[in-house]
C-alpha cells in the first residue's frame, strides 16, 4: 500500500500528515482527537485505502506537529484554516469526505458548517464530539427547560465531563501529564475502556500537556454565546452508547442542525477506532460509497433520522415481530410504529401481514413484510440474513407467533406435538437465537421479547402441551436473559393471561372431532370476549417492558393469580390443575 508523510504549512506553524493509498481515488479525511495523534486512525486507514485515498494528520499540538506558543493559537478558527491547509495542499479544488472523533469531531464542525470549506465536503462522519455550539444551545434550552428529566440530563452530562473542568485548572493538568499520566495512559485505555494499544504513542505525555489548550481555548466562549450552526452536507453520526464522556443525550436535537442525519449506534465505548477498527471502516466506507454513488445501502436508508419521528423513544430502532397478522403481534407492531420503531412484520399469512405493514406506514414508520414458517430453521435464517443485508440488523425482535392447543396427554398425538413446538418453542428458539448472534456480532445493544402465558406457571390436565411449550419459553428466556446481560441485549418474558386475539378460534382441541372442536373453540371465544383483555393492553406491556428491560411482564390478573400460586402454593396449583378448563 501506498503510504506517505509529508509537513504542510498553516498559520505559521508545521502539520504532520500521513497519507494511504492512490490519490486519485476519492479522498477521505481523518481528524483526531485529545489526547491522540493520526495514529489512533491508523487501524481505520489502512482498512480504507483499500478503496478511497485516505489523510490524516497531528492537529496543532499533537504528535510530530508543531506546538503553537499561546492559548489563542489554539482557537476553533485556527484548527479550521488548519484543515483547509491539508486539503488545498493534497487535494487542491477536490471535494472529500470528512471523518472525525472526539475533540477532532468537536473541531471540524466548525468546517462543515462554516464557509472556508462547506462547498467541498461531501460528507462528515462524527464520533463522540458534538459541536460546541449545538452543545451551547443543547444546554441553555435544558437549563431554562424546568421539567426534572431536562435538569437530570444536565446533572448527567455534567458528572461524565467532570475532565473539562479539570483541564482549566493552571496548573495541575499539564503537570499530571508531565509526571506519571502519560506512562499510565495505555493502562489507562485497557482498563477503562477495554483498548490496547500495540504501540503506545511516543509524545502520549506531550500531547496531554500543550492539548488541554483546545479546552481552554474555545470551551468557554462556544458554550456562553453559541452561534446557529447548519449543515450542507449529509452527516453519519456515530454513537458509542457506552460512551464515558459524551453522553447519548447530547445528540437529541442534532436533527434541527442538520438536514440529512444518519444515526448509527455502536455497543462500546469511547475509542471506537480502536477498539472496532473494522465496523468503523464498514460503516464510514458504506456512507461515503453511498453518497458517492447516489444510492445508500438499506441499512444507511433505515438509519435517516427524520424530524418528526426524532423525539419518539424508538426512533432509529427496527422491530421484528413474528406473527404480526393479528392478535398481539399486530397491536404490538402499532403500538412501537407508534413509538418511532420500523416494522418487519412476519407472518404465515401474507394478506394479514400487509394489512399491519399498511397500517404502521400510516402511523409514519417504515415497515416491511416477510411470509415465514417461525418453526423451519431454514426459513427463520433466510429471515435473519434478509434484515441483517437488507436493513442493517435489527434493535428489537418480538417471538411472538404461536398456536393454541388444548388436550390430555394421552389424546395428543406425536404429530400434535411436532406441531405445537414447531411453532410454540422452536420459533422461538430460531428468533433468539439468530438474532441476539446478530446484535452480538454487530456490537449492537437490542431486546428480545418472547411471549410465553400464564399457562407457563399453571399445570392443567388439558393444556399438557401448551403449558409445555411456554413453561419452556419462560426459562429459555430466563436463561438467554443472563447470557446476555454483558453484552447489553435485554430478554423479557411476557406472561398474558386470557387475550382476546382469537386464538380461540384456532385452538386445536386434540381427541375430538372437528364437530366437537368446533364447539369447544366457539364457547372459549365467547369466554375471552367475556374477559374483554385486548391485545393493546399486552402491547402496552411489551412497550414498557423494552424501556425498563424488564425480566418478566406478567400481564392481566390470571398471570399474576397463577404466578403466586406456583410460587407460594404450589398444593394449591396442583389442586386447580386437575379442573378440565376446557369444558
Amino acid at each position: 500500500m501506498n503510504t506517505q508523510t509529508l509537513k504542510i504549512k498553516s498559520n505559521g506553524i508545521e502539520l504532520f500528515v500521513a497519507t494511504y493509498g492512490d490519490n486519485q481515488k476519492t479522498p477521505i479525511v481523518l481528524v483526531h482527537g485529545y489526547p491522540d495523534n493520526h495514529l489512533v486512525w491508523e487501524p481505520v486507514a489502512l482498512r480504507l485505502a483499500q478503496n478511497y485515498f485516505v489523510i490524516a494528520y497531528d492537529v496543532r499540538g499533537a504528535g510530530q506537529s508543531d506546538i503553537p506558543k499561546k492559548q489563542s493559537d489554539y482557537k476553533m478558527e485556527l484548527l479550521a484554516a488548519d484543515l483547509a491547509a491539508v486539503v488545498d495542499t493534497l487535494i487542491p479544488n477536490r471535494s472529500f469526505h470528512l471523518a472525525a472523533h472526539d475533540w477532532g469531531s468537536i473541531q471540524s464542525w466548525e468546517s462543515v458548517t462554516t464557509d472556508r470549506l462547506k462547498s467541498r465536503i461531501s460528507s462528515y462522519t462524527t464520533i463522540s464530539g458534538p459541536s460546541l455550539d449545538h452543545m451551547g444551545h443543547w444546554l441553555k434550552e435544558r437549563t431554562l427547560n424546568l421539567s426534572p428529566a431536562a435538569k437530570v440530563q444536565v446533572f448527567k452530562q455534567a458528572l461524565s465531563s467532570w475532565y473539562i473542568g479539570f483541564f482549566h485548572l493552571p496548573v495541575l493538568a499539564p503537570v499530571s501529564w508531565k509526571f506519571g499520566f502519560g506512562k499510565l495512559w495505555p493502562h489507562y485505555l485497557e482498563h477503562r475502556e477495554g483498548v490496547v494499544e500495540s504501540t503506545p504513542s511516543p509524545t502520549q505525555a506531550e500531547d496531554g500537556v500543550h492539548g488541554v489548550q483546545l479546552y481552554r481555548a474555545n470551551f468557554r466562549d462556544k458554550l456562553i454565546n453559541p452561534e446557529e450552526r447548519f449543515t450542507a452536507c449529509p452527516v453519519q453520526l456515530i454513537v458509542p452508547t457506552k460512551d464515558n464522556y459524551a453522553g447519548i443525550q447530547l445528540y437529541e436535537d442534532l436533527h434541527q442542525w442538520v438536514a440529512e442525519l444518519y444515526r448509527r449506534d455502536i455497543n462500546a465505548n469511547h475509542w471506537v477506532p480502536l477498539s472496532h477498527p473494522n465496523l468503523i471502516a464498514q460503516w464510514i466506507g458504506e456512507f461515503v460509497g453511498g453518497i458517492e454513488s447516489g444510492q445508500m445501502s438499506g441499512a444507511l436508508q433505515r438509519s435517516r433520522v427524520h424530524a418528526n419521528r426524532a423525539k419518539l423513544p424508538l426512533t432509529g430502532q427496527l422491530a421484528v415481530i413474528t406473527g404480526a397478522g393479528s392478535g398481539i403481534g399486530r397491536a404490538t407492531a402499532l403500538k412501537f410504529a407508534e413509538e418511532g420503531a420500523d416494522i418487519v412484520v412476519v407472518d404465515i399469512n401474507l394478506e394479514a401481514a400487509e394489512r399491519t405493514a399498511t397500517l404502521c406506514r400510516l402511523l409514519g414508520a417504515e415497515s416491511w413484510t416477510r411470509t415465514v414458517d417461525v418453526g423451519s430453521a431454514t426459513a427463520m435464517e433466510k429471515l435473519a440474513y434478509w434484515v441483517k443485508t437488507e436493513l442493517g440488523g435489527a434493535n428489537i425482535v418480538i417471538n411472538n407467533a404461536g398456536i393454541g392447543m388444548a388436550g390430555g396427554m394421552l389424546d395428543t398425538s406425536i404429530s400434535d406435538w411436532e406441531k405445537l413446538l414447531n411453532v410454540n418453542l422452536w420459533g422461538v428458539i430460531h428468533g433468539s437465537r439468530l438474532f441476539a448472534q446478530q446484535m452480538v456480532d454487530a456490537h449492537r445493544s437490542g431486546h428480545i421479547i418472547n411471549i410465553a402465558s400464564a399457562a407457563a406457571f399453571a399445570p392443567n390436565r388439558k393444556l399438557a402441551a401448551y403449558s409445555t411449550s411456554k413453561a419452556a419459553v419462560y426459562m429459555l428466556t430466563e436463561c438467554l436473559r443472563a447470557e446476555l446481560r454483558d453484552k447489553k441485549i435485554g430478554v423479557t418474558a411476557i406472561c398474558p393471561g386470557f387475550v382476546a386475539t382469537g386464538i380461540a378460534n384456532a385452538t386445536i382441541y386434540t381427541g375430538l372431532t372437528e364437530a366437537e372442536q368446533a364447539k369447544k373453540r366457539a364457547k372459549a371465544d365467547a369466554m375471552y370476549k367475556r374477559r374483554n383483555f385486548s391485545p393493546d393492553d399486552v402491547a402496552e406491556s411489551v412497550f414498557k417492558a423494552v424501556q425498563n428491560n424488564s425480566a418478566i411482564s406478567l400481564v392481566g390478573v390470571e398471570a399474576w393469580t397463577t404466578r403466586l400460586l406456583s410460587r407460594f402454593a404450589p398444593s394449591a396449583s396442583r389442586l386447580i390443575a386437575r379442573i378440565d378448563i376446557t369444558r
